[in-house]
């Protein structure tokens, strides 16, 4: 068995479009989203924003089909009984998902760590910041995003700080200005930044692409980030500390992301604020906000 695997939890509703079942459960209550449920478990759903994403890191296995090296665990609110639709859904769409937590309207935020999960994908935004509060990787899947495959290689781009790196940087940035920003990663420069909630999940990634030659893997990452030079110097350095390969690399300064993602063929972005996840959106990019950090804290 692989000393290592990538496991990704995902909610159903991440998953599958439960839009309709969704909307029952908050106008008519539980009950009668429970009897919906039931009553239409045949009935295959829809493919959801994270649908795609799933299917391409479930064939990354069709090289090794002995022994996997990513797997999906799906996480839900529903209850095994109100679950059946969706495992039927998993069965239409041949997803090799086997493993599951039915919550009955319960946070499962609590089983990420339980399964080993490197990442959690939901809509869910409390689920998110409490997996992140706990200290791992979860984004909220943004509605309004394309399902669209542009080639069968993942690629998977992240923003810097907040997301791969701490928010350390982000924090002088946003209570002390530019100026001082800039002066302290110069200063800095040499001191790779603290971890973030997706070093591991960037980690994880790295480990899939060691196991093959670089022309043929699987996997391509990108590095989309305001940041420009002198402040290249410190992320640079970071990655390199951490024995960690990043692909491509955009220090932007400050321009939207969303036509370099494009041009990057993005299979879903990663960012801790909004705007640059609109941007990624609105070029029909699939994004995931990060709610961490300080742009995210709540203001008194």
């Amino acid at each position: 068995m692989r000393k290592q695997k990538l496991v990704v939890a995902i909610s159903s509703r991440a998953l599958f479009n439960l839009d309709e079942s969704h909307a029952i459960f908050e106008t008519q209550g539980k009950e009668a989203f429970c009897r919906y449920q039931i009553d239409h478990e045949d009935e295959i759903l829809a493919a959801g924003y994270g649908f795609a994403l799933v299917k391409k890191l479930l064939a990354i296995n069709e090289t090794s089909l002995n022994d996997p090296f990513v797997e999906i665990i799906l996480v839900s609110q529903n209850s095994a009984d109100t679950g059946l639709r969706i495992f039927n859904s998993i069965a239409h769409y041949g997803l090799d998902i086997t493993r599951a937590a039915f919550t009955s309207g319960a946070s499962p935020y609590g089983y990420i760590s339980a399964f080993g999960a490197h990442l959690f994908l939901s809509t869910n935004v409390d689920d998110v910041t409490k997996t992140l509060d706990a200290g791992f990787a979860a984004a909220t899947i943004l509605s309004g995003s394309s399902l669209t495959a542009i080639s069968s290689q993942l690629r998977i781009a992240f923003d810097g700080d907040a997301v791969l790196f701490s928010d350390d940087s982000e924090r002088i940035y946003q209570q002390r200005g530019l100026d001082v920003f800039a002066e302290n990663e110069r200063h800095e420069a040499k001191n790779p930044l603290l971890d973030g909630p997706f070093k591991d999940f960037l980690a994880a990634l790295h480990y899939i692409q060691n196991q093959f030659d670089p022309e043929n893997s699987p996997i391509r990452t990108a590095l989309v980030t305001a940041r420009s030079a002198p402040a290249h110097e410190r992320v640079v350095r970071t990655l390199r500390a951490w024995n960690i390969r990043i692909d491509e690399a955009l220090f932007l300064g400050g321009l939207p992301k969303g036509a370099f993602l494009k041009a990057f063929g993005a299979d879903i972005f990663f960012d801790d604020q909004k705007g640059h996840c609109e941007s990624a959106v609105e070029q029909q990019v699939t994004a995931a906000h990060v709610p961490h950090g300080i742009k995210n804290q709540k203001t008194p």
